[in-house]
């Protein structure tokens, strides 16, 4: 295995990734797209998800493929962020038939950034706008950190923000992630800044520091010396590949990626974090031996997640009003 060309999950060939953030407002929205419908699923595994269009994601329902997936901030109210999103497809004649409408199937997860020092006071939600520009911004080329869904991101001791990672394996499948990282647990297991994720890097994608000595007990990296909670927090993904998944078996990749989580954040799948991962397959490369191909597609789900946790929080940048250093202040 090793990093695709960009080492972003667009190094699936026709995925698409817009942003939008507001930084007054220290929130924004991640969309993922593409040139056509595709198969997608969702597992979760946190204590206090918030989701849009999950239930049809299952394997049994009627409707087997999207036409974008979106993660955005703003606990309930980011949810808005989806009908701008929808809206916008539907002017592009994008959307599930239905006789002569064509209703555009777009799932959606938030995370709860409603406390990190951003103006939360508007007079109108601002997600259905952040949606659509998200939209409008698709490309195979996209920024990480404080950007979309991450903008307003943080974790236990640090900003969190957005990230993504990607790898091909022998067989030539690709397999991506994008991430929003906001976990109620901490990415970084020592004081000098080294990420519990590092067994899982390529080259210095966050720093090449080391796998670190193991937290200090009572020390503001130890997973046990947790800071009260002020609210919900979540991490929110989406795994992908270019091989020809069923929705059941893109199921199984997403509850596989969890462990992407569990590698990088320490605690995680807590009972505050609603942590997420959805599932997108564009099917256009066969699996040559389905079993072993999907064994290797979840492992690789799982490190691409871990990875681009990492990086989201590594490339986080600092503005007027955050609540909480950068890993770049801290110790670049």
């Amino acid at each position: 295995m090793k990093p695709g060309k960009r080492n972003l999950i667009t190094d699936i060939d026709g995925l698409l990734v817009g942003n939008a953030e507001d930084q007054k407002l220290k929130s924004g929205v991640t969309v993922l797209t593409a040139d056509k419908s595709f198969t997608a699923a969702v597992h979760v595994m946190g204590g206090a998800p918030g989701s849009r269009e999950t239930d049809l994601l299952a394997p049994d329902k009627l409707v087997q493929q999207v036409d974008a997936l979106v993660l955005s901030g703003g606990s309930a109210f980011g949810l808005d962020a989806a009908s701008g999103v929808a809206d916008g497809l539907r002017d592009l004649g994008r959307g599930f038939e239905v006789g002569p409408v064509r209703v555009p199937i777009v799932p959606g997860a938030i995370l709860f950034d409603l406390l990190n020092g951003g103006d939360k006071n508007w007079v109108e939600n601002p997600y259905k706008g952040l949606g659509q520009t998200a939209l409008s911004a698709r490309d195979v080329s996209f920024s990480l950190g404080s950007v979309g869904a991450g903008t307003g991101g943080t974790t236990m001791n640090l900003k969190g923000g957005l990230g993504s990672a990607s790898l091909v394996l022998d067989s030539g499948i690709t397999v991506g992630a994008l991430v929003a990282t906001n976990p109620h647990g901490s990415v970084i297991s020592d004081r000098k800044g080294a990420f519990w994720a590092a067994p899982f890097e390529f080259g210095d994608e966050f720093g090449a520091r080391g796998t670190g000595i193991g937290f200090d007990p009572g020390a503001e990296t130890d997973p046990y010396n947790l800071a009260p909670v002020q609210g919900s927090n979540t991490t929110i993904a989406i795994v992908a590949t270019d091989a020809d998944l069923t929705q059941a078996q893109a199921t199984r990749m997403a509850t596989a990626a969890h462990d992407g989580m569990t590698r990088a954040i320490c605690p995680s799948h807590t009972p505050f974090d609603g942590d997420l991962v959805f599932a997108a397959a564009t099917a256009a490369k066969k699996m040559s031996d389905p079993i072993t191909d999907q064994l290797l597609i979840g492992h690789a789900a799982a490190t691409c997640l871990a990875r681009a946790i990492a990086r989201s929080v590594y490339l986080a940048k600092p503005f007027t009003g955050d609540t909480l250093a950068t890993w770049s202040q801290e110790f670049g």
